[in-house]
């Protein structure tokens, strides 16, 4: 795992990028959307920070429907548009104008080993998310891309050399990955055929930021 990660490190971008599945259009209005909690297996959905209310599956609120709720995750739909949202993450903004609203600084306290990771968003999908300087783009594993819905064998395809010998991996771009209310738009990620305990964050995002680390503490303020 250790030498398919280095590979990584290096992995050039390529000149084309995959384009994801076409996406219907967005509602009219941007709405924050926030799963507080699983009642019973109804999802507790705070709407536009109206008060909290237990939808069934199947059941709409102010326009969210409920398709399924699994431990503490929801999956919810929003004008034929699908996403996960997981117990206490950051209301999720789904409509016309979330690119132009949401959050300008992520601020990450180092976990144990020194590492920072973090809870996230990949196109609207949950995700945990580790801090790595050194890798060129995000890098996810194959089961990770599949849970989230990424259509990645249409990407650029690219061999990576392991210790187990060169492996396929697909260049895609992300529409959208959030920490908490920060989101960066048109994201280069490398989809690899081998299990990965988090999803490094790689210069892809990084690179759009300025950052800086002080008394363990990661302060990242968004440039663009």
């Amino acid at each position: 795992m250790k030498a398919l990660l280095l590979a990584l490190l290096g992995l050039a971008v390529g000149a084309s990028d995959a384009q994801n599945a076409a996406q219907s259009p967005a509602p009219s209005a941007a709405q924050k959307i926030a799963l507080t909690g699983v009642l019973g297996g109804k999802a507790l959905l705070v709407v536009d920070g109206a008060p909290p209310k237990a939808v069934a599956v199947g059941e709409s609120h102010q326009g969210v429907k409920v398709l399924q709720v699994s431990g503490e995750v929801a999956t919810l739909q929003v004008n034929n548009q699908r996403f996960s949202q997981r117990v206490g993450d950051a209301p999720v903004s789904q409509g016309a104008t979330a690119r132009e609203a949401g959050g300008q600084k992520i601020v990450l306290q180092a976990q144990s080993g020194g590492h920072y990771m973090s809870l996230g968003r990949i196109n609207g999908q949950s995700v945990q998310f580790m801090v790595d300087t050194g890798a060129t783009i995000i890098a996810m594993g194959q089961q990770d891309a599949e849970r989230m819905g990424l259509v990645y064998r249409k990407g650029e395809a690219f061999r990576a050399g392991t210790a187990n010998g060169a492996v396929t991996g697909w260049r895609v771009k992300l529409d959208a990955v959030s920490i908490g209310d920060v989101t960066v738009y048109d994201v280069e990620a490398a989809v690899i055929p081998a299990p990965m305990p988090h999803i490094l964050l790689g210069n892809s995002f990084l690179s759009r930021f300025q950052m800086r680390i002080e008394n363990d503490q990661l302060t990242m303020v968004k440039r663009y």
